[in-house]
């Protein structure tokens, strides 16, 4: 079994990576860390935990009696704990952060679509924006052919899980309900991350990508609306998306319109492209919580240890 600790264990990533891991064959729960909720019961905090677990917050740990530790506090702890920590040598770390997808500190980039073979011998893996992975995995199949020649527009949605569980005006539900807004257009902080593995692939890649996020009146998922200049025809384009994703356990290519209802509660990435006029249009879809966040957190934890990637991740859709 891998023994597994959970450092930040409060908020909604958290939640999702406890739901996860305690339907994991090959996983146990050791500990989950809150300063705030030490002593509390972990359903006090996640409801749908009931009858699942009897595990309480603990504010003390012993990273000896893991084998591994999700970093699951807000952006900018992790950098933090991890200079305070003497870490046991063999032990691996997956920061669901944003303070490490630079590669720093020995970290890999957690996108398995891209990064699979160096996950498997990671150490150390930064797990992924939620935004970063929807939309890269609408551009990758691009980058990775060097087709990547003009300016990128991209226009993508969230539910309200995307902004954490702490409150705020914008996640307030007499305010979300009904309702659709713009923030932080054409300078969001999932950018820096997109640009940089877009340019890994496609060293010569500098053009500019447009984003424009919008919050959506629904809790959670992620749709993003992206486009760009292509040579190839409709037909060679989605041969190129299907080639590309053929060995991926969870993305997949597809030629009929998706919709978010068929991702929500999985670990799946659906992307469908369409050409029209010079510019090809890639439509994907992910759960923010799953293949988003803790989702794929797990499945860089399974390509760690060795285990088939769908391990504890085999979820299905609500359709309706």
């Amino acid at each position: 079994m891998i023994r597994v600790g959970i450092i930040g264990g409060a908020g909604y990533t958290a939640g999702e990576l406890i739901r996860l891991l305690i339907n994991h064959p090959q996983a146990e729960i050791r500990f989950v860390h809150s300063s705030s909720n030490a002593g509390n019961l972990l359903t006090e905090v996640h409801g749908g935990l009931e009858g699942e677990t009897r595990m309480r917050f603990c504010a003390e740990y012993d990273l000896r009696e893991v084998d591994i530790v999700f970093l699951c506090s807000a952006h900018g702890q992790s950098r933090t704990w991890l200079a305070e920590q003497k870490l046991p040598e063999e032990l691996r770390l997956i920061d669901l952060a944003q303070d490490f997808r630079d590669e720093s500190e020995g970290f890999v980039y957690g996108l398995p679509e891209m990064n699979r073979e160096r996950i498997r011998q990671a150490r150390r893996v930064a797990n992924p924006g939620c935004f970063a992975t929807a939309i890269q995995l609408a551009l990758l199949p691009l980058a990775a052919a060097g087709l990547l020649r003009d300016e990128i527009h991209v226009t993508a949605i969230t539910g309200s899980t995307g902004a954490g569980v702490k409150p705020s005006a914008t996640t307030h539900f007499s305010w979300r309900a009904s309702n659709l807004s713009v923030y932080k257009a054409f300078t969001h902080q999932h950018l820096k991350e997109i640009g940089r593995n877009l340019q890994l692939l496609e060293p010569s890649f500098n053009s500019e990508i447009n984003f424009v996020p919008m919050r959506g009146d629904f809790t959670r998922g992620i749709l993003a609306s992206v486009y760009t200049s292509c040579p190839l025809d409709e037909a060679e384009a989605r041969q190129l998306y299907a080639d590309c994703y053929a060995t991926a356990a969870f993305t997949h290519a597809v030629e009929h319109d998706v919709d978010l209802k068929q991702v929500v509660n999985t670990n799946k990435a659906l992307v469908q492209v369409a050409k029209h006029g010079s510019k090809l249009h890639a439509v994907s879809v992910v759960d923010n919580l799953l293949k988003g966040a803790s989702g794929q957190a797990v499945q860089n934890m399974n390509l760690m240890f060795g285990l088939d990637e769908r391990e504890g991740l085999r979820l299905k859709a609500s359709a309706f």
